[in-house]
């Protein structure tokens, strides 16, 4: 919702005021910008780990170097979907100018709780499949964003691991409660039975069980995938210590979970599709662009990840060919 300012001049606009017959209130049309407005932005975060705060401080950097003036309201739900949904009618209440939602389960309660107010997120993994959206390249409405799923991730991260390990079954932990894992659970196990590899899942609801789902799985697969799940992912150390202990490799799903001690992951940085939906936001709040009219967009420069030192812990050897495709984190 764009600012109210009175405009209260002197000389010629006094005269123009007069001839009007007193002050007139300016206004611009919604969603657009008057030089020097400050907007307020609702930020709801599903729960705290790494990824998602990279995604936050790339939006802020995509803002700042749009040079747009923004007061942040930050909210996290702390894992909690209830607590989503009253993040969400609080910054309805407040009248925010946009909501910038960061996960699926935040941007599915921000829908849920307006359709006039702007929604721009980050971190959903398939915005058709939560829907968010109906299309991808036109998504309507009043929400656009950015994914956190490369369309070739999961069947590039799948190939190297049919190559780096010689075992077939695969543990993968998950959260049911969220369709952005649902989605790709399903999508995983195809893609493993493509490659003659077997899924053996085990789902979560809260990340205190998660390293209790990682014990369980010790000595039934040869390696673990953890996908972007934002209730794995905020306890991702407890999946990487039982890891270290047993020697298992560890797929990931992207960078940020490699620099914290995964072995392998075919990645990108958080920070850039936070960066490229705070520009989306950016056109939104200077009536640039209408929300529903900007394509969701995703991740871009997928490379191979490996940590070299979680390799060591994980009794890996790095081959030279590896090292070659690979961008090799320390």
């Amino acid at each position: 919702m764009s600012k109210w300012k009175w405009m209260m001049t002197t000389g010629a606009a006094a005269m123009m005021l007069a001839a009007c017959g007193g002050e007139e209130e300016a206004q611009t049309d919604s969603g657009g910008s008057t030089e020097g407005d400050t907007y307020k932005v609702g930020i709801t975060q599903f729960v705290e780990h790494p990824s998602l705060d990279n995604a936050y401080k790339g939006f802020q950097e995509g803002l700042e170097e749009a040079g747009v003036s923004v007061e942040f309201d930050e909210q996290n739900a702390q894992g909690d979907q209830n607590n989503n949904q009253t993040i969400a009618q609080n910054f309805v209440a407040d009248d925010v100018d946009l909501i910038f939602a960061n996960s699926t389960p935040s941007a599915t309660a921000a829908l849920n709780a307006t359709k006039d107010i702007p929604i721009v997120f980050t971190s959903v993994t398939d915005a058709v499949a939560a829907g968010l959206v109906k299309d991808t390249e036109a998504p309507g409405g009043n929400v656009t964003g950015t994914l956190d799923l490369h369309p070739d991730a999961i069947s590039n991260t799948v190939k190297f691991m049919s190559e780096a390990v010689e075992g077939k079954n695969v543990g993968v932990i998950y959260n049911a409660g969220e369709q952005n894992s649902v989605a790709q659970a399903e999508q995983i196990d195809s893609i493993l039975k493509e490659n003659g590899l077997k899924m053996t899942p085990v789902t979560v609801s809260t990340s205190s069980e998660v390293k209790q789902a990682a014990e369980s799985l010790v000595g039934k697969v040869d390696s673990f995938y953890i996908f972007t799940d934002n209730t794995v992912v905020s306890a991702l150390e407890s999946v990487i210590q039982v890891a270290n202990d047993e020697d298992i490799p560890l797929f990931v799903g992207e960078k940020d979970s490699v620099v914290r001690g995964g072995f392998a992951a075919y990645g990108f940085d958080y920070e850039n599709i936070g960066k490229e939906a705070g520009k989306m936001a950016a056109q939104i709040l200077k009536g640039e662009a209408k929300a529903g009219d900007l394509p969701v967009l995703p991740p871009q420069d997928l490379k191979l990840v490996i940590n070299e030192k979680a390799a060591a812990e994980m009794n890996i050897d790095i081959k030279d060919e590896w090292k070659q495709d690979a961008e090799i984190v320390k």
